[in-house]
């Protein structure tokens, strides 16, 4: 059996991947930014009842060709998580663009040198429903446009990292397919101990950092769904070429109502979370249809409650709150 390579293995989502892939009887080869984090994980992997025993970790950068042939070598099927999450936005929307772009290309391109038969790529509903649209409804077929004055620059190099992988395969990537999963906010247990992407959501209105709720709706998705959705749409041979939104059922959330979810499941533990929203217009309650996903891989995600209770929870135990939040 060929190994399977998971860039960014070290993250919220790779490690959930590489954990799901191990438990599966998969060989793994996952690449962090550098050898120290092999520890960590490992780790990881571990807590979310994998046994690492075949897991193979390798360092590589999005932002240099250095170790991605080596990475590649013997692979059949790689999952591109690897990607720049800011925790603010920087000022030069480059430092989220060059790599996340470059990145992208640098993986496809050693994939297709490798003879890889399947790249599933991690993009955003970033890429898809950040330009407004009458009736606020989403579909695969929406993109944001990244020229839109003041979109932010994480949107932007999601929409440009995406738009530049489908132009390259087009263009030069030969007998290697390209899948792209869409997902909404991602929410759900860390198997990591350090804060990444959207659990830093959680953690500050549990600990009272967020003490008004911003005025904005978003879809959420567990974090478990969008390995899951990763592995079928690397399965499926009717996914090649095509992009799948990830989205919990029903509708998206506002920061209030994620508040209130918190505070009716979790009682003291969201004793500070905010609960009063942000002054302003009601923003659009957009919809974001996943039925591509469900219908053609068979995919069910969890409940947007249960993401987010978890998420919680998880910070808890690992030991990630405040002591007295």
């Amino acid at each position: 059996m060929s190994r399977v390579l998971v860039t960014g293995g070290s993250g919220y989502l790779g490690t959930h991947l590489v954990a799901a892939l191990l438990r599966a009887g998969g060989e793994v080869r996952a690449t962090a930014r550098s050898a120290s984090r092999e520890a960590e994980l490992r780790a990881a992997v571990r807590r979310g009842g994998a046994d690492d025993a075949g897991l193979e970790v390798v360092a590589a950068e999005l932002t240099t060709d250095d170790g991605w042939a080596a990475a590649l070598a013997g692979c059949d099927e790689v999952h591109h998580v690897a990607s720049p999450i800011p925790v603010v936005q920087p000022e030069d929307p480059d430092e989220l663009i060059v790599p996340a772009r470059d990145g992208a290309l640098r993986v496809l391109r050693a994939a297709r040198d490798a003879g890889v038969r399947r790249v599933v790529l991690t993009s955003s509903f970033a890429a898809v429903g950040y330009t407004p649209k009458p009736g606020a409804e989403f579909t695969e077929a929406d993109w944001t446009d990244p020229d839109m004055p003041g979109l932010a620059p994480y949107p932007r190099s999601k929409t440009l990292a995406e738009r530049a992988a489908w132009d390259w395969m087009k263009r030069e990537g030969g007998d290697t397919e390209l899948v792209v999963v869409n997902p909404t906010a991602i929410l759900g247990p860390t198997l990591t101990t350090g804060l990444r992407s959207s659990t830093q959501l959680v953690k500050v209105m549990l600990d009272g950092s967020m003490s008004v709720a911003p005025r904005q709706r978003f879809g959420v998705v567990d974090v478990r769904d969008v390995a899951d959705l990763h592995i079928r749409a690397m399965a499926a041979p009717e996914a090649a070429g095509k992009r799948f939104l990830a989205v919990a059922d029903g509708p998206v959330l506002s920061f209030l109502e994620v508040a209130e979810i918190l505070r009716r499941r979790l009682g003291p533990l969201a004793a500070r979370v905010p609960t009063r929203e942000a002054p302003g217009d009601e923003p659009p309650r957009p919809v974001i249809h996943n039925d591509r996903a469900r219908d053609e891989l068979g995919w069910r995600p969890r409940p947007a409650e249960t993401a987010i209770v978890e998420t919680a929870e998880s910070l808890r135990e690992l030991g990630l709150l405040e002591a007295g939040s």
